[in-house]
């Protein structure tokens, strides 16, 4: 790697390298609970929503005990609504908790709570395991992205997950621009943490620039 690389890689990282799992809270492990705080996370992803509402409102949920596929389901309607109202999770409020209670019902009913069976239904294929997650009410091609891009750090047939936003930002910062080339520019463990600052990056309308100017 030159040493502008790597230069832009060590700011892009301390300013943007936060996956949205630590920010709401998840220790992401390859466990039941941790698994389904990420796609809950990903489903309040799955509308036009700005990430900090979408990751206040996971946080809430969770605070108010909705942690399982259990708990979700066992939860009321209107507790979910109250949660996501109290982040502030407007206009979708409503039809965002029904579908996490249907989907909560789908994990409990097809993978008996423990998202490693949809993973193992999936025989070690990406493409499959972003096809089953489709399958949840609510998540999309953009949720299945999010997913796959924080979980690469426990499933590493995911690896390396970058997808068309956080290709397209690093090809803006002059960085290598497929998947393989950008794994190589930090450790695996921190593979996470690369995508997401490159989707932030995307996002913004001034962080490349700032982030070449001081490079």
């Amino acid at each position: 790697m030159t040493r502008q690389r790597s230069t832009t890689v060590r700011r892009l990282m301390d300013a943007y390298g936060r996956t949205h799992a630590e920010e709401a809270g998840i220790k992401l492990r390859n466990t039941p609970a941790p698994l389904y705080q990420l796609l809950t996370l990903c489903v309040l992803f799955s509308v036009r929503i700005k990430a900090d509402i979408a990751v206040a409102a996971a946080r809430e949920l969770f605070a108010a005990g909705m942690r399982t596929p259990r708990a979700m389901a066992d939860s009321s309607w209107q507790e979910r609504v109250d949660a996501l109202g109290r982040a502030h999770y407007v206009r979708y409020d409503e039809s965002t908790s029904t579908a996490l209670g249907n989907g909560a019902e789908l994990i409990l009913n097809r993978y008996r709570g423990d998202l490693r069976r949809l993973r193992d239904a999936a025989d070690g294929d990406p493409d499959r395991i972003r096809e089953l997650l489709r399958e949840v009410p609510r998540i999309g091609p953009v949720g299945a992205d999010i997913f796959c891009r924080e979980a690469q750090g426990v499933w590493p047939e995911l690896r390396p997950s970058f997808d068309d936003r956080a290709r397209e930002a690093a090809a803006e910062l002059g960085l290598p621009s497929s998947p393989e080339d950008l794994a190589r520019l930090v450790d695996t463990d921190d593979l996470a943490r690369l995508a997401a600052g490159l989707v932030r990056v995307e996002l913004s309308r001034t962080a490349a620039d700032d982030l070449l100017k001081t490079g």
